[in-house]
């Protein structure tokens, strides 16, 4: 079902359904309930303080084991509610990277 003007099929949960968030680096965890989900993207309502959620990427762990997670970017924050927008494995943001020259390049391998 289409609502709230989205791009993307959205799932409205009628039963709370716990996730939990948590750091990259796994220094923190909140727990949350899933509000609605699409292949892009999910609203959650936040237990605790927001602090954390100031580290703008994060996980969002479907499982108590962890198993079953989704890498996630802040979008919105109100109140408690937020919007996450789900990242691709492979859309690992990396520095660009200029061409070796060739003196550099026999400089690193001596």
């Amino acid at each position: 079902m289409k609502f709230d003007g989205r791009k993307a099929l959205r799932v409205r949960m009628d039963h709370k359904q716990p996730v939990n968030l948590m750091g990259s680096d796994g220094m923190w965890r909140r727990s949350c309930v899933l509000l609605d989900v699409s292949q892009t993207g999910a609203k959650l309502e936040v237990e605790g303080t927001l602090d954390v959620l100031q580290a703008k990427e994060f996980f969002m762990l479907l499982s108590s084991t962890g198993l079953a997670y989704r890498r996630c970017e802040l979008v919105w924050i109100d109140g408690t509610t937020v919007g996450v927008h789900f990242l691709a494995a492979d859309s690992k943001r990396k520095p660009p990277s200029a061409p070796a020259t060739a003196a550099q390049a026999s400089a690193q391998s001596k």
